[in-house]
Formats: C-alpha cells, sequence, structure tokens
C-alpha cells in the first residue's frame, strides 16, 4: 500500500477541441442551478477522446444519475430524487448534442432527458405545468412555472432557446433564477428546435418567428397569474434572433432580453464557420449524404454534424442552399423594436457578436442597455455558460428595475 497523501485524483483539465471545450464549460456553468456536478463532469474528460466517447460517457453518467433518482424517490427522499433527476436530465441532454441528429439514439437521449425532467418536476417547490402551446394545427412544447406562493398577476418571462438548446437546459439557464425572484416563467420552444424535433421533426426553422411567439403570448396573456404590462421575452443563443425578431412585431412584448442580439443569422453563422458559401463553386456543394466521403482533416468530425444538423433543421437540400435561405433570418427595420431591451454579449465571442450588438443598439428605436461580459467575470463565453449566475443578476436586475416587477 502507497504511503502517501493525495487531495484528489480528478485534474482540472479541458479539451485541446475548442468545441468539446465549449459544451464541457456549458455542462459545468449549470452547477449554478443544479445542471451537474464538477467532479461527476470533470471525471468523465480522460475518457474522452472525440464526440462519440463523449456521447457513450455522458449517457453512462445520466443513466447513473436517472437510476439514483428514482431509487432516492422510492425510498421517499424528495429533495435528493429531484437533485439527481435534474442532472440526469441535463447529462442525457449533453450527450444528445454529439450524437447525430434525427437518428434513433439521438432521438432517445432527447427523450431521455425530457422524461428526467419531468420526473424532477414531481418534486418540486414550485409550480410547474407541461402545458404546451397551439400553432398552425401543432402541439408546440412550453413549460410553465410559478413561485409556490405567487398570487395574482405578476411579472412574467418567456424564454427560448436557439439552435441545439432544450426547454429542460433552459430552466438552469434562467428559468430557475427568475422563480427565485418572483416571476412566472413560460420556456417555449417553436418550429426547427431540439425540443419540437422530437414530435415534429417534419417542422423546420422559419424566419418570421413573431408567428409561433404570438401563438405562445395568446396563451400566457389567457392565464389570471399573468400581468400584461410585465411581460418580457428573453432569448438565447439563436434566441436572440427569434426574440428580437418577434420583439419588432409585437406589441404586447414589454421588455426584451438578446443574449446575444442577432440582427442577421446568415453573417452570423459564416462568421461562426469563418467560410462564406458563396465562394464554394456549385460543383463543391454537399448535402447530408455527401459528408461521409469529406476527410476529417478538411472538416472536423463535430463540424460535419453541426453542418448536417443546419441543413436538416432549416429544411434544405444542401449547405449552400441552407445558407441562401439564411437571408430571410434578417431583422429588415430595428427601429420597429420599440420596448426597452437589453443586450447581452461576451467580449470573447468575436468580432460579429459584438459588431450585431452595436447594429441592435444603434437602431432599435425603444431604449437599449447593453452589457459586454468579461473573462475576468468569467463570463465572456457564448450566453456567458461560465458565470450563469452573474448573468442571471444582469438579466432580471434590469428586468426588475425596466418593469418595476
Amino acid at each position: 500500500m502507497s504511503e502517501h497523501v493525495t487531495r484528489s485524483a480528478t485534474r482540472v483539465a479541458g479539451f485541446s477541441d475548442g468545441e468539446l471545450d465549449f459544451q464541457l464549460m456549458r455542462q459545468l456553468g449549470a452547477t449554478s442551478y443544479g445542471g451537474a456536478s464538477v467532479g461527476e463532469t470533470l471525471a468523465l474528460v480522460p475518457a474522452i477522446s472525440g464526440p462519440a466517447d463523449w456521447v457513450d460517457r455522458f449517457a453512462e453518467l445520466a443513466e447513473r444519475q436517472r437510476t439514483d433518482g428514482a431509487d432516492r424517490a422510492r425510498r421517499g427522499h424528495a429533495v435528493s430524487a429531484r437533485d439527481s433527476l435534474l442532472r440526469a436530465a441535463n447529462s442525457f441532454r449533453a450527450a444528445a448534442y454529439f450524437a447525430r441528429f434525427g437518428e434513433d439514439r439521438q432521438r432517445e437521449l432527447s427523450a431521455a432527458s425530457r422524461d428526467a425532467f419531468l420526473a424532477a418536476m414531481e418534486h418540486v417547490d414550485h409550480r410547474f405545468e407541461d402545458v404546451g402551446y397551439e400553432f398552425e394545427g401543432r402541439r408546440m412544447p412550453a413549460y410553465w412555472m410559478a413561485p409556490a406562493g405567487a398570487g395574482g398577476p405578476g411579472p412574467t418571462l418567456l424564454a427560448m432557446s436557439g439552435f441545439d438548446g432544450a426547454l429542460e437546459e433552459i430552466y438552469f439557464e434562467v428559468g430557475l433564477a427568475g422563480l427565485q425572484r418572483g416571476w412566472r416563467v413560460l420556456l417555449l420552444a417553436g418550429p426547427g428546435q431540439m425540443d419540437t424535433a422530437r414530435d415534429h421533426p417534419d417542422l423546420h426553422f422559419v424566419p418570421d418567428t413573431e408567428r409561433w411567439v404570438s401563438a405562445a403570448l395568446d396563451a400566457v396573456l389567457a392565464r389570471p397569474e399573468v400581468d400584461p404590462a410585465k411581460v418580457a421575452l428573453l432569448g438565447i443563443s439563436f434566441g436572440g434572433y427569434f426574440a428580437s425578431r418577434a420583439a419588432a412585431h409585437e406589441e404586447r412584448i414589454r421588455a426584451l432580453v438578446a443574449n446575444s442580439p442577432i440582427v442577421d443569422l446568415r453573417a452570423y453563422m459564416v462568421a461562426f464557420s469563418d467560410f462564406d458559401p458563396d465562394t464554394l463553386p456549385p460543383e463543391d456543394d454537399f448535402g447530408v449524404a455527401d459528408l461521409a466521403d469529406i476527410p476529417d482533416d478538411q472538416m472536423p468530425p463535430a463540424i460535419k454534424e453541426m453542418s448536417r444538423m443546419l441543413i436538416l433543421r432549416f429544411g434544405q437540400p444542401t449547405f449552400k442552399q441552407t445558407f441562401d435561405y439564411l437571408r430571410g433570418f434578417a431583422i429588415e427595420d430595428l427601429s420597429a423594436i420599440r420596448c426597452p431591451s437589453l443586450a447581452m454579449v461576451g467580449e470573447g465571442e468575436g468580432g460579429e457578436p459584438g459588431a450585431q450588438a452595436e447594429r441592435f443598439a444603434e437602431g432599435a428605436s425603444g431604449p437599449v442597455t447593453t452589457v459586454a461580459f468579461t473573462a475576468a467575470q468569467g463570463a465572456d463565453m457564448h450566453c456567458q455558460m461560465g458565470n450563469l449566475a452573474l448573468s442571471n443578476a444582469v438579466a432580471y436586475d434590469w428586468l426588475d428595475e425596466t418593469l418595476g416587477a
């Protein structure tokens, strides 16, 4: 037996791959609101060398957490069961991220995330309803939540994610923080989003997001717990475009939080991929079936999967045609945004997000408060994933002061 003492065998080390490293920080960031634990997450890192390992290891962790939560629920330990099931929900989401979109395993992992989350909601001390809302004859995903003691009309936040987020994750990002501050919260998704794809895989992203946001507003404003003078809309990641576009067309939105304020989704995606498909010769354009033939040294596996998801979820035949379709995802008249707005952006996100935040602030006719988060704050990354507590303090304090909540 070795005679020595050590503090821990766990080492704080991430990945050389930038996308894997961001997803790791995304998972670690959820610890602020019970979506992960630091130790469980870091323990997986040595066994992950790429996206396939990521899926397997997080799926295994999620199964352990789900089993633990179910066992604690059977033994009558409601709080412990809730905590394990919430971590399971977010671990299943993390596993699904790198699983191939639309195939059996990805669908199973995504559904397991929802199931674990709904099981956790049976043990929370706030109100929760899996409500959905009606849009063009379909039931769209939505969760309604309110503080346990909330009585009468009160301030309400509608919150949406973007390209790869899900309702369960938004709970950790902004939902629980709102409940802690007395806000009613509706987490919602629209066509093309991950939640919607579970039940409506034939629906794709649409540029005129005001159509489905207005449908959700109809449902929310019919609830007696909602004060129509204190209704805010918040969009995360791509959701910054969805929410900003909706606010330009929907006067019932009294305050907007865009994190970050995307006003031109095509320009944002061109900057993200560091490549403009307009320069791609027609003979080099590719569809989903062609991705397997592209060498990994020309396109890393993580970027291949992102390209595959992009093509499928925007409902276009090829990569180039997808970016042509993205031209419609722009806010042509920013002056139509008349409500007070909070523009949130991280200094580590790159030049394009910062430039679009400036365009938003200059173009909106309503008052705009811009907050640029820094590395010193641990919040410079996309959507402040590294410091959600600070992100929520900024957003909700601004909302409270703006709407007099």
